[in-house]
């Protein structure tokens, strides 16, 4: 199994290289597919680096800013390996959780797997209240249209088997992909997996970019993807 990681970047010069470290040293055959989404740090001339010292790191270019969903786009476009692994640029999500995501995949239990991070990881920074709730409302809401039982649709870690991740044609330019994954997902009516997983969230100081006007846009999303496409 070759695993491919695609990796959005948008002004993450100082997590870049250390992400990349950690998703390296996972014990899997696989590659990196780095999207930069017209960064205006130092993530180009980092990610440039990071090609030249590994052979298996890709990099892509946004000249124009178009999203996560974007980002997401263009490197699921440029994928060669048997697996789909979404990973943020920042040190949010832990690649030490790469085993735990894979397994139902390589057992052949799951075409689909989503990391939790309300089922219990092996731990997960006291963060953000109002974030809490806002994900568990948007959750439910999702779940209530696509008939999973998901306890965290906004979760960055998602795994597709290469044949699922073809099919996803993501459209969405913003934090509205969670929503349009999911409900493209739920309606190839695939195998699903949740597993746990660890989260060292980010405030807003830290650099966390998500905010209350993502939450109203990925209500939209919700109702536009699940309903109407």
């Amino acid at each position: 199994m070759k695993l491919s990681v695609v990796i959005p970047v948008y002004n993450e010069e100082r997590t870049l290289a250390e992400i990349v470290k950690r998703v390296q040293a996972t014990p899997f055959e696989k590659e990196l597919v780095l999207v930069n989404d017209c960064s205006k740090d130092k993530t180009r001339e980092i990610m440039d680096a990071l090609a030249k010292q590994y052979d298996n790191v890709r990099c892509f270019h946004h000249e124009v800013n178009q999203g996560k969903g974007g980002a997401l786009a263009t490197g699921f476009s440029k994928v060669t390996g048997d697996v789909v692994l979404i990973q943020d640029a920042d040190l949010e999500y832990d690649p030490a959780d790469y085993p735990v995501l894979l397994r139902p995949i390589l057992e052949g239990k799951a075409d689909v797997v989503f990391g939790s991070r309300f089922l219990g990881g092996a731990y997960s920074r006291v963060h953000l209240f109002y974030h809490y709730v806002g994900n568990r409302m948007l959750t439910l809401m999702s779940n209530c249209f696509t008939n999973l039982n998901l306890t965290d649709m906004e979760t960055c870690y998602k795994v597709f088997k290469r044949e699922v991740a073809d099919k996803l044609n993501i459209k969405s330019r913003t934090f509205a992909v969670e929503p349009e994954i999911t409900a493209k997902v739920a309606k190839l009516h695939v195998r699903v997996y949740e597993v746990p997983i660890s989260y060292a969230g980010r405030d807003y100081s830290e650099g966390k970019k998500i905010g209350p006007k993502d939450a109203f846009i990925a209500f939209y999303a919700i109702v536009r993807w699940s309903l109407f496409s």
